[in-house]
């Protein structure tokens, strides 16, 4: 096993894709495997969140003992960094390399990752306590590294507009996840959740003069519809926005003097 002594030895390059551990001897449990472990953690932590995995829970729902699972795991954060890799595995690659050119390869990366925010809730609050580095997340990375060169922006340009947009994209889908996960909390749909959270806003009365600016933008997002057609309808004209962003910024470096001083 790898003992929690040495990764606090190097803890900025700890990750079970990065050590190498030497083979155990003879066979594993019967009926059970790494694949089947991630697997059913992958649904433990959409159901409870991170705070509810545990070598003894994971155990329980596989109906073996806890040390079986140290077979294939050393572990908790190795079945968490499993469990991310598998999520990442879940963006459709070949649908990215058949969108075509780099703002529809843009659109369909930030819809899918988005769309992997929501349906795992759990992801969000492990950005940046992992390196992230599995197989199926430097593959999305690739895609996204690809998409933001053929923009034509230069090098020393490509990580501010991959940050402009995935970041974006980051919490945008973290919110709609949370927002989601508290309604289904409470027992209740989201276009309850919401109407009743704003109305109890706007009902207060020590809330009236702060709102009155506000008064136009509330209306017409309660006009628009039904909380997933605001969700589509805001995250699509944001990423607009902000492809729109890039294709500025490439016509500005292109007519920009080398050594304009511009940072």
């Amino acid at each position: 096993m790898v003992k929690a002594a040495e990764r606090a030895r190097n803890p900025a390059g700890s990750s079970v894709w990065l050590e190498h551990r030497a083979p155990r001897g003879g066979g594993g449990p019967t009926g059970l495997d790494r694949d089947r472990i991630v697997a059913a953690s992958v649904r433990m932590l959409d159901e409870g969140g991170l705070a509810k995995l545990s070598m003894r829970r994971l155990a329980a729902e596989l109906g073996v003992t806890a040390m079986s699972l140290y077979w294939y795991v050393d572990t908790k954060d190795d079945i968490i960094e499993y469990a991310l890799d598998t999520a990442y595995g879940e963006v459709d690659l070949a649908a990215v390399d058949a969108a075509g050119d780099w703002r529809a390869r843009i659109r369909v990366l930030a819809r899918q990752y988005r769309a992997m925010l929501v349906r795992h809730p759990w992801i969000s609050p492990c950005a940046g306590s992992y390196l992230n580095v599995g197989p199926c997340s430097i593959a999305v990375g690739t895609k996204i590294q690809e998409a933001i060169r053929d923009a034509g922006l230069p090098l020393r340009r490509q990580p501010s507009a991959t940050s402009a947009v995935f970041q974006f994209v980051y919490g945008y889908g973290t919110i709609e996840a949370q927002f989601g996960r508290r309604a289904a909390e409470v027992g209740m749909s989201q276009d309850d959740f919401y109407d009743a959270s704003v109305r109890a806003f706007r009902e207060e009365p020590r809330f009236a003069e702060v709102l009155e600016p506000m008064t136009e933008i509330l209306e017409e997002r309660a006009t628009h519809g039904a909380v997933a057609d605001i969700w589509e309808r805001d995250f699509d004209y944001a990423l607009d926005i902000l492809i729109a962003g890039i294709e500025a910024m490439v016509a500005r470096e292109a007519g920009a003097p080398s050594g304009d001083g511009r940072g």
